[in-house]
């Protein structure tokens, strides 16, 4: 089964048998569903939704069948073409929309797609109304426009220019002290629209840019989840070409990960706790990131006299808490930066534009930078679903065992050791069971995973 229906929107393979996968029959069917849902949200004259698309092979014809889609329900779509995720998100309230898709599976690979779903202030739906399109979906209620009511296309392509406008901005991007540093970056944009708008972004702020996998062509050069195991190459050229820095993202350009000039990881994890280090430092508050996170998040907000706290797994989750707690930045350990100032989405270039301000303002080394943070090693490691493991059962089971130490259960389980946690939990995004662990060493945080992943199949009988 490779079509997952969640709270981080519509995600399958392409090709297949309908309802199984994400055929354009299926596709068609959950855009009609988000149209009449975008429909009832205000009696209103007129509608408009904002789509645009990573750059996976999928894409144009995905797109295609959206947008007409929801031309047929009368709705009027403003079209970015290639586009990314947090490109969407501000592009949405900009032009006044009713709401928005991207299309793009994230960090899946090549055969994935999806729909991400916005609503009118550029954010990711919540369960309720997730649930609620779903139901729609399901139904026999979709009406489509006649004939003279059919809605329009409208290209836009000013987009990529306008975010990068919007970050340049910002009151705490110092983009004179980043012109005077005369970084030198490597950029792996996996062959999708990271490879477009990261480099633009970088030029406008004085660095000189090294393109690595910068052709927006979908062929993915490798696994486009931005891990260490998977950037050997841009290890390779970071050290080669001397470069201060490299930097990757994702396919959808939310997540964002760094490469120090020897070529080591930064750490993904780390990407946030730097961010957060540079805002702390110059407005002071609360942050927020999910439970899946590093605890080196809550270190530097407490050294800055603020208050941490983590939020379920997805997006939404961390937005609502962050928003509840009146955070000054926040996000996912997995590279996602969330930085209320621009927007309440996960957004590269606004943690890059953070991040390099950071370095400037330093006057150090990415290596050094790290070296100043606390040193915490995470494990992260998965289980596929087969239909014969209960995994709801397999966590009520962890749970009755460990009930004895901290334990938290709002999504999934995490048990809080003393010197080490463990999180486990079903992926949103994929058919696999996560395990998360983070200890003082990497020896102990992968020993910890690997004993979860025993005690798991002891449990389930396999």
């Amino acid at each position: 089964m490779t079509l997952i229906k969640s709270i981080s929107g519509i995600r399958g393979t392409i090709g297949g048998h309908v309802g199984d996968n994400l055929t354009p029959i299926d596709a068609v069917k959950f855009a009609a569903a988000y149209g009449v849902w975008i429909k009832q949200q205000r009696d209103k004259d007129s509608y408009r939704v904002v789509v645009g698309r990573d750059a996976r092979i999928s894409g144009e014809m995905i797109q295609n069948l959206v947008m007409n889609t929801l031309v047929g329900l009368g709705i009027h779509v403003i079209d970015l073409g290639l586009s990314t995720t947090p490109t969407v998100e501000m592009a949405v309230p900009m032009e006044h929309a009713d709401g928005g898709i991207i299309l793009t599976a994230s960090h899946n690979p090549k055969q994935w797609n999806a729909l991400k779903l916005l609503n009118n202030e550029g954010e990711f739906l919540n369960a309720n109304e997730g649930a609620k399109i779903l139901e729609i979906a399901e139904g026999d209620t979709i009406a489509f426009a006649d004939v003279d009511s059919l809605g329009k296309i409208t290209k836009n392509k000013a987009y990529f220019d306008l975010h990068i406008i919007e970050v340049l901005d910002l009151e705490l991007v110092n983009v004179q002290a980043i012109e005077n540093a005369k970084f030198k970056v490597v950029v792996d944009g996996v062959n999708s629209t990271g490879g477009i708008v990261i480099p633009l972004l970088l030029e406008r702020l004085g660095v000189h840019v090294v393109k690595l996998y910068c052709e927006p062509n979908g062929e993915f050069p490798h696994n486009p989840e931005p891990l260490k195991e998977h950037l050997t190459d841009l290890s390779k050229k970071v050290v080669e070409t001397g470069a201060d820095l490299g930097i990757v993202v994702d396919p959808d350009v939310d997540r964002l990960a760094f490469m120090d000039e020897n070529g080591e990881m930064f750490g993904e994890e780390y990407t946030l706790v730097a961010c957060a280090d540079y805002v702390l430092s110059r407005t002071p508050g609360n942050t927020v990131s999910n439970m899946s996170s590093t605890r080196a998040l809550r270190d530097v907000t407490e050294k800055h006299g603020g208050m941490y706290e983590a939020s379920a797994v997805g997006e939404v989750n961390v937005v609502s808490l962050m928003k509840k707690n009146k955070v000054v930045i926040g996000g996912e350990g997995n590279g996602g930066i969330i930085y209320p100032e621009s927007h309440y989405g996960r957004d590269a270039l606004v943690g890059i534009a953070l991040f390099l301000s950071l370095l400037a303002d330093k006057k150090m080394s990415v290596s050094e930078l790290r070296k100043t943070y606390p040193n915490y090693f995470m494990s992260k490691k998965k289980i596929e679903l087969t239909p014969s493991l209960d995994v709801d059962d397999i966590l009520k089971t962890i749970e009755n065992r460990y009930q004895n130490e901290q334990l938290t259960t709002i999504d999934g389980v995490k048990i809080d050791f003393s010197e080490s946690w463990v999180h486990l939990r079903k992926s949103n995004t994929e058919p696999i069971v996560r395990i998360y662990t983070e200890a003082k060493s990497q020896q102990e945080a992968d020993t910890l995973a690997d004993r979860f992943i025993k005690e798991i199949g002891e449990i389930a009988g396999v």
